[in-house]
Formats: structure tokens, C-alpha cells, sequence
């Protein structure tokens, strides 16, 4: 029987999660790299991470006693925006995303050995099964809410510099906006 052999995606929460800090992980190599269009890569791995802490923190996180998996999560957003804000290349972007992989490194390694291990002994199959609908429901919506079309750092700015906005090569992603919209753009 030739043919292609459908994958099938696990769909509880646990293989959902791994799944995800497999394709950051792959996201961080790619940025330490150099290779590909470093801008975004860097919008493609906020955009996973603030979906997936976002869907953790709502959806799976209540289960457990993960407060300090939130505090991880609000150090790496602030890393995060830092690294959004650099200039891909420089000193300051490669310090900022070393950073930023030693701690979602870190984070990932006691979620996957303390708190994944907690959650398969407390929940069985179809809870874990509904948790993982509710986790990719989450993360889907805020996928989407975070890779609005127009919507990126990138392109937002890429609109500022035909709008001539000065100090736009120092603004965040809210700033650009911010100042497109008082701009009338």
C-alpha cells in the first residue's frame, strides 16, 4: 500500500505544549543562526510565545500550582519586547536573545520535568484531551489577535517610514501604531 500516510497530531494538552517548546526552540536556533529574515523570525517567536504563556496561564495553569510558571512567562515578555525593539545583528540583539533562550530554556526544562508529569498524574486521558482542545483554542485566538495582517512590528514601521515618522526606528509596536493613527495613516 503506496501512498502518504496522514499524520496525526496528539491533541492532549501535554503534546500540545511539548510540540510548542520544540518549535521555539527550533525559533531560537534559526535567530542564533542568522539565517532567513531575522525581523520575522523574531515576530513569528513573540507571536508563539505570547500565544502559548497566554493559553498556558488561562487553560492549564489554573489545574496546577504554577504560580511561579507565570512569573517565568512576565520575564520573558519583558525579554520579549527587548528583543522586538533591537536591531537584528547587533551586540545588543544577540545579549537580549541569549537571555531570552537561557530563560524560556529554563522555564521549559521545570514545566517539562515538574509541572507536564504533576498534570498527567492528576488528569486522565479525556480530561487531558479537553484541556488540550481548550489550551489550541486559546492559542489560536490569540495567534490570530497577534498576526493581524499590517499588524506586525515590521510592517508597521515599514508604514511610519512611508509616512516619514521620525523616531519610528525607536518605537515599539504599540508607539508605531500610536503614532500611524495620529498621523491619520
Amino acid at each position: 500500500m503506496g501512498g502518504v500516510v496522514p499524520v496525526v497530531m496528539a491533541t492532549d494538552v501535554i503534546s500540545l505544549i511539548t510540540h510548542d517548546h520544540r518549535e521555539v526552540e527550533a525559533l531560537f536556533e534559526r535567530l542564533k543562526s542568522g539565517r532567513g529574515d531575522l525581523a520575522a523570525t523574531v515576530a513569528e517567536l513573540h507571536a508563539l510565545l505570547t500565544a502559548h504563556s497566554r493559553a498556558e496561564e488561562d487553560r492549564v495553569y489554573p489545574h496546577l500550582d504554577a504560580h511561579h510558571g507565570v512569573e517565568e512567562h512576565k520575564e520573558a515578555e519583558v525579554l520579549l519586547d527587548a528583543l522586538v525593539r533591537a536591531e537584528p545583528g547587533t551586540a545588543e540583539f544577540r545579549q537580549t536573545l541569549q537571555q531570552l533562550a537561557d530563560a524560556v530554556t529554563h522555564h521549559v526544562q521545570e514545566e517539562e520535568s515538574d509541572l507536564l508529569p504533576q498534570l498527567a498524574e492528576s488528569a486522565d486521558a479525556k480530561r487531558l484531551q479537553e484541556l488540550g482542545k481548550e489550551f489550541q483554542q486559546r492559542r489560536d485566538e490569540e495567534l490570530r489577535a497577534l498576526t493581524v495582517p499590517g499588524e506586525t512590528k515590521a510592517e508597521l514601521y515599514e508604514q511610519a517610514q512611508r509616512a516619514d515618522i521620525p523616531g519610528r526606528s525607536q518605537m515599539d509596536k504599540q508607539e508605531l501604531r500610536d503614532a500611524l493613527r495620529q498621523s491619520g495613516t
